[in-house]
């Protein structure tokens, strides 16, 4: 059993550990601080290998392919994961920290007063959790481990929040007892997991639905699973000890059926059968047998809900009339009464006149458009938008991939694969001080940087490029961190490496040798100095600052530049405010580099087409605009 991690340690010299969280049979859970993002708060699984060897490179490959399909998985009651990470043979799995209080711990808490949660907190409970079920289900995954321990209460809006899937524990266990998840293994809380998830670990949507109803029936009773079920008779009996209408009952008792074919086969079947069994029901014309007596299995016909047609509030039957009373004399034929009424309804109606003909007559407020700057009056200048361009919306929260690449001396090394605009991947070597490494790729949708052991470039030379080739300044390990060019969906790459077989040696300077002598002097020999070359000149930078009119958020500028001349904008922003760029018209290879106030780069932020963050502190920001070659652009600029 791997050691708890102390508080303080930092994991991949981007997440420092805050504290432990607590203790499960797969891991431990570490409350944790995003250096990568501003400090944010996240939640870091550990999952504690069962074997010595670890992890082999395909299983890794299989898990981080699982771990994509949840990422996918955009509810606001799940928690987002962000990235999964390996680190001294063990595994992690870094997701949004959740503030808030398991249904379990909310139960016992109840429990301790004597109560237990009523039929309308549950059925809130229910219509809460039932839209979270049919999203996940939607996309083909089922959670597998529902119950009151993995469902948080959140503080800030008291909804229901879906945690730990039970899909990440079963293709784990599988890749730790057979280094390949090649068999079925059962993943699930024994009592709320139905019977053919326990047996075979074959799941449907069903079994969460089953392990959903369970959780309800342990809130309304208090009590656990094993005992309310009657495992020699495969009935349940927990009616005795809730006090729920017949119409919640009979929703919960379909769907712990014993077969699954006899449970509801879809949220939205229960979701209708739950919104139809009102608790204000009828009586039934015959009565229930004793709820130990109620079996879970099917009973032959199709289920349908009861309902009672309403009875509306004006309908007397024929036969059953009152006798009415006298009418009393009509308004209308007392002429006084009818002078007022009319007198009144004429003044009405010249007051409304009058107030219509003073609304129609107001001038309407018009927004003025996002002025247009133009600094350079010898280009042409760009297309005018009619209106204000709208903030482009947020990319997918960024996830890190890393994978050792095991290479060693003298060894050449390619991989291929595929990054969408979110992802990053690091591949990660030892290697030797003196040691010669060559990193090269092929296609131009990704770039590269050659990391230390501290996660800074080896050298200026080895951030964002194509290839690079140098000699290692100390022993230790490295990473060959790969990340697309913004602005771009998806992009295949080929990364080909190489690590010399040793170190290269320093040379030695060769000994002094004292030349013969000449037998008669001859006339000293002309050296002639070779030509230096000439310095190549640093680029020009033409700075302007951007001025945003007030009630605007943006503008456009346009400019031109070269390999000799680079224009930069100085635009001052206060500290959380968005900042969003792009450029909308190029005619070469244009690119932008963003750097904070003082001028340090922003690290997502180089050599980008477009780019767009929430700014961490008030200032200056600069905004560079490059290109190899001539070329004209138009830049927007939209700060909120």
């Amino acid at each position: 059993m791997s050691t708890t991690i102390p508080s303080g340690t930092t994991l991949q010299n981007r997440y420092r550990i805050l504290q432990p969280l607590g203790y499960g049979g797969f891991g431990r859970t570490y409350l944790a601080e995003d250096l990568g993002r501003f400090n944010e708060r996240c939640a870091i699984k550990e999952f504690e290998p069962q074997q010595d060897n670890g992890m082999t490179e395909k299983s890794l490959q299989l898990f981080q392919r699982e771990a994509t399909i949840l990422y996918n998985i955009d509810h606001p009651q799940i928690p987002k994961f962000q990235a999964i990470f390996e680190e001294n043979q063990r595994l992690f799995l870094v997701q949004d920290y959740i503030d808030g209080t398991t249904y379990r711990d909310l139960l016992n808490q109840r429990l301790a007063k004597g109560m237990t949660f009523s039929e309308a907190e549950v059925r809130q409970f229910l219509q809460q959790m039932l839209p979270v079920l049919a999203h996940i289900h939607s996309k083909g995954i089922i959670h597998r481990d529902i119950s009151p321990d993995n469902i948080m209460q959140r503080h800030s809006d008291q909804l229901p929040i879906l945690i730990d899937f039970g899909v990440v524990k079963e293709v784990f266990t599988r890749i730790q007892m057979t280094g390949m998840p090649t068999h079925a293994t059962s993943v699930g809380k024994l009592g709320y997991a139905p019977s053919e998830q326990i047996q075979s670990g074959r799941a449907y949507p069903s079994s969460d639905l089953y392990a959903l109803a369970v959780t309800a029936i342990v809130l309304l009773t208090g009590k656990e699973p094993q005992d309310l079920f009657d495992d020699v008779h495969l009935t349940w009996n927990w009616q005795p000890y809730a006090n729920v209408s017949p119409g919640l009952a009979e929703v919960l008792n379909r769907a712990i059926s014993y077969r699954p074919g006899d449970r509801y086969q879809s949220v939205s079947e229960m979701a209708q059968a739950l919104g139809a069994a009102s608790p204000i029901q009828t009586a039934p014309r015959r009565p229930a047998p004793p709820p130990s007596q109620v079996k879970t299995v099917a009973v032959g016909r199709q289920y349908q809900p009861t309902q009672v047609a309403p009875v509306p509030p004006a309908y007397v039957p024929a036969n059953r009339m009152p006798s009415l009373a006298p009418e009393p004399t009509s308004i209308w034929e007392n002429p006084w009464a009818v002078a007022v009424i009319g007198g009144s309804l004429a003044l009405l109606a010249g007051l409304g006149g009058w107030l219509a003909v003073s609304l129609l007559n107001r001038p309407s407020p018009e927004s003025p458009p996002v002025p247009e700057m133009t600094l350079e009056p010898t280009l042409p200048a760009p297309v005018p938008s009619p209106s204000p361009s709208p903030l482009p919306t947020p990319e997918d929260r960024p996830v890190d991939y890393n994978q050792n690449l095991r290479l060693g001396p003298g060894q050449n090394r390619t991989v291929s694969g595929s990054l969408r605009q979110n992802e990053t991947i690091n591949y990660q070597l030892t290697a030797e001080a003196g040691q010669v490494l060559m990193a090269r790729l092929r296609g131009e949708g990704v770039l590269l940087t050659v990391l230390d052991s501290q996660g800074r470039p080896v050298d200026p030379a080895a951030e964002r490029v194509l290839n690079w080739q140098g000699t290692l300044p100390t022993s230790g390990n490295y990473a060959i961190q790969l990340r697309p060019v913004q602005g771009l969906t998806a992009s295949d790459y080929e990364l080909e490496v190489s690590l010399s077989a040793q170190p290269q040696p320093t040379p030695e300077p060769s000994p002094t040798v004292e030349p013969p002598p000449t037998p008669s002097p001859s006339p000293p020999a002309v050296i002639r100095p070779e030509p230096t070359p000439e310095p190549i000149p640093e680029p020009t930078i033409i700075e302007q600052r951007v001025q945003i009119p007030a009630g605007q958020t943006g503008v456009q500028v346009s400019g031109q530049v070269s390999p000799e001349r680079i224009r930069r904008y100085v635009v001052n922003a206060q500290a959380g405010q968005v900042l969003a760029l792009d450029l909308p018209r190029v005619t070469g290879p244009v690119t932008l580099d963003v750097r904070f106030p003082g001028g340090a780069p922003i690290p997502d932020a180089s050599r980008v087409l477009s780019w767009q963050g929430q700014l961490p502190e008030s200032g200056d920001y600069l905004i560079d605009v490059k290109s190899p070659r001539s070329a004209e652009y138009t830049l927007r600029l939209v700060v909120n």
